[in-house]
């Protein structure tokens, strides 16, 4: 079964490539110049929610950063690097942060169970919780609690992309960037605008404005 599944994945790799290229001849010499996306994605690793495919985006328009909750956390190399790529280098005009409802790893934050070496991700989303524990200790309805702490955790990591010195930088030397939150429903289809759009070191708390010398 799983060699049938492998060979499928790359005739469908075929398929696509002479779909493209019955289309326009030089899609991909093109697509292989460069690219200048005005997009970067942080979304979460669930295969159900695929940045190009939700925003209609075709490959070279948007950069994509994925890991369990979309989070945005201040010591994890690996998303700073990627922030800093596409801030610094492509000039990237929009950042989104994309969470989900019914994602598993903000399900898993807000139980008990140990689950392995991802228990030390997952204290991260927890702490998200607890930052927010008062409100939504108040949501009595199960479901409903878990649909906002997707959203709230959506949000918050608007909040930390904000305080890091990547986008403060671009901000002070007047660099066109908005970050922007989002929450993506799978049983519909639809993203939804968290309300969380910010361009400016204006917009965050004085505590976190960095002071840069000139």
């Amino acid at each position: 079964m799983s060699s049938d599944f492998y060979k499928k994945i790359l005739d469908n790799n075929k398929k696509w490539v002479e779909n493209q290229l019955a289309i326009d001849a030089e899609y991909f010499k093109d697509l292989a110049k460069g690219q200048q996306p005005p997009l970067l994605w942080i979304g979460c690793s669930d295969s159900r929610v695929p940045a190009n495919e939700i925003i209609g985006a075709k490959p070279g328009e948007v950069f994509v950063h994925r890991n369990i909750a979309n989070m945005v956390i201040h010591s994890d190399m690996n998303m700073l690097s990627v922030l800093d790529y596409a801030v610094n280098v492509l000039k990237v005009k929009h950042v989104i942060v994309c969470g989900h409802y019914g994602c598993g790893g903000v399900k898993a934050a807000m139980g008990n169970q140990s689950i392995g070496l991802i228990d030390n991700w997952i204290r991260h989303i927890k702490d998200v919780y607890r930052l927010h524990e008062h409100y939504l200790n108040t949501i009595e309805d199960e479901e409903e609690r878990f649909n906002k702490f997707v959203e709230v955790n959506a949000q918050e990591q608007v909040f930390d992309l904000a305080k890091t010195s990547i986008v403060q930088n671009a901000w002070r030397n007047g660099q066109e960037l908005t970050l922007h939150g989002w929450t993506y429903g799978l049983n519909s289809g639809y993203v939804t605008d968290l309300g969380v759009n910010m361009s400016s070191n204006d917009e965050l708390d004085e505590v976190y404005q960095l002071k840069f010398s000139n």
